[in-house]
C-alpha cells in the first residue's frame, strides 16, 4: 500500500516561500524602501538610455495654466509649447544617421499646463520628450504628449528630482507656484553650492519672476551673493530664451554667459 505523502498545503501557502521578487508585502515594507528607491533609478535609466538620452533641457511652470485659460496663462502655455518645438527642432533630440544619441531631449514633471505644453512642442517637432511624474494621494494622469516610453512614474520625489538633475543641460522655468518654486531652488541651489554643473536656467517672463521674487532683497540683506544673481537669466520670448541658451554653449557653440 503506497503510503500518503504529507500535507504540506501551508508551506506552499506561506509568505516565505514566495519567491522574494514576487512577494509584495515583503518588497513594499519599510525595510526595503532603499530597494525600492534603487529600483525608481534603474527603471528610469535602462529606458533613457535605450532611447540613447545623453542631455535634456527640463521646463518647468505651473500645472494650472491652461491652452484657453485667461490670458496671461494662454500666453505662458503657447509660449512653453513653442519653446519645446524649437528646442526639439535645432538641439539635437532627433537622432540622424550619423550619431546614435539625443541632446536636449524636452523633460518634465509629465502632468498637465506647461508641462503638457512643452511635451506637446515636442511632440509637434516629431521628437520625444520625458515625462517625470510622480505619484501623489490626489489623482493624476500624465498628458498625452510625452512619449510613452519616456513617461515615468515615481514614488519617491527624491529620486525623480535626481533624474531631472542628471541629464539636465538647461532649464526653463515658466510661471508657477509652490512646486515649480521649489524645483527652481532646489537647482539654483545645487549649482551655487557646486553640487551640479553650472546650467543655463532661463525665467521666462521677468515682469512675473521679479514681482513674485525680490532677488535684489536677499542681496541687499546678504542673504546671497551679488554673483549669484547670475546663475538666472530672463526671457520673455520662446525665441529668446533658445537664443540665450545658445549663447550659453547648450550646442556646442562658445561658452558665455547669458545677457
Amino acid at each position: 500500500m503506497t503510503e500518503k505523502k504529507p500535507d504540506n498545503s501551508a508551506q506552499m501557502a506561506s509568505p516565505a516561500y514566495l519567491l522574494a521578487a514576487l512577494d509584495q508585502e515583503f518588497l513594499l515594507s519599510d525595510q526595503r524602501r532603499g530597494v525600492r528607491f534603487m529600483l525608481e533609478y534603474e527603471k528610469a535609466e535602462e529606458h533613457l538610455r535605450a532611447w540613447g538620452v545623453k542631455s535634456t533641457i527640463v521646463v518647468f511652470g505651473s500645472a494650472r495654466t491652461h491652452e484657453n485659460g485667461n490670458g496671461e496663462h494662454m500666453r505662458w502655455y503657447e509660449a512653453a509649447r513653442k519653446f519645446a518645438k524649437i528646442a526639439s527642432e535645432r538641439g539635437g533630440a532627433m537622432i540622424t544617421s550619423d550619431q546614435n544619441t539625443r541632446e536636449n531631449v524636452i523633460a518634465t514633471g509629465g502632468g498637465g499646463g506647461i508641462m503638457e505644453a512643452a511635451n506637446r512642442g515636442a511632440h509637434d517637432a516629431g521628437a520625444p520628450s520625458i515625462g517625470f511624474n510622480i505619484r501623489l494621494p490626489f489623482e493624476q494622469e500624465p498628458n498625452a504628449y510625452s512619449t510613452p516610453d519616456l513617461t515615468f512614474q515615481f514614488h519617491y520625489f527624491a529620486m525623480r528630482k535626481m533624474h531631472f538633475a542628471m541629464r539636465a543641460k538647461a532649464l526653463v522655468i515658466f510661471p508657477g507656484g509652490f512646486g515649480t518654486f521649489d524645483e527652481l531652488f532646489e537647482l539654483l541651489t545645487l549649482i551655487q553650492t557646486g553640487k551640479s554643473e553650472t546650467i543655463p536656467v532661463i525665467l521666462f517672463d521677468e515682469d512675473y519672476w521679479t514681482k513674485a521674487i525680490n532677488f535684489r532683497h536677499l542681496v541687499e540683506h546678504e542673504m546671497i551673493s551679488p554673483g549669484d544673481l547670475n546663475l538666472f537669466h530672463y526671457a520673455s520670448s520662446p525665441e529668446e530664451a533658445w537664443e540665450k541658451l545658445l549663447f550659453a554653449g547648450i550646442c556646442g557653440g562658445p561658452k558665455a554667459d547669458a545677457k
